[in-house]
């Protein structure tokens, strides 16, 4: 039976063991601290079991933990902690930034359900563009 503790965090290199692929979701990014519902924003997302990586019009500081709301297929909600890894100002256009983050305090379970929405994006994707 799983347990419902949170594994440890995965390592650089194990972070990039994921498959990730970017598709475009419905996500809210808010401190932690913000307890008001946020509102869902349809963006491209690059997503993996061990983070995101995403193209915003707000700035947040490095190494604040973010709350991370993702509307899947299926109107399946996600949501999970974010630890901002890296923000890189993209000079165009005005006040964007590239967010890298890495999901924090995420249970296995939680884990174990975006890897197989990835996988059906990976597959929706193969499918699309490769089939006969």
């Amino acid at each position: 039976m799983p347990s419902d503790t949170p594994p440890s965090q995965p390592s650089p290199a194990d972070r990039r063991e994921f498959y990730r692929i970017t598709v475009t979701l419905p996500i809210c990014l808010q401190p932690e601290s913000d307890q008001a519902e946020g509102t869902l924003i349809q963006r491209p997302v690059n997503i993996s079991g061990g983070g995101i990586g995403i193209t915003l019009n707000q700035v947040f500081a490095v190494n604040e933990i973010l709350f991370c709301t993702l509307l899947l297929p299926g109107q399946v909600l996600f949501k999970s902690y974010l630890e901002v890894l890296r923000v890189d100002l993209i000079p165009y256009p005005h006040n964007t930034y590239r967010l890298h983050g890495r999901f924090v305090r995420m249970t296995s379970q939680d884990r174990e359900l975006l890897i197989r929405h990835i996988m059906q994006f990976q597959r929706e994707h193969l499918n699309k563009h490769y089939s006969a």
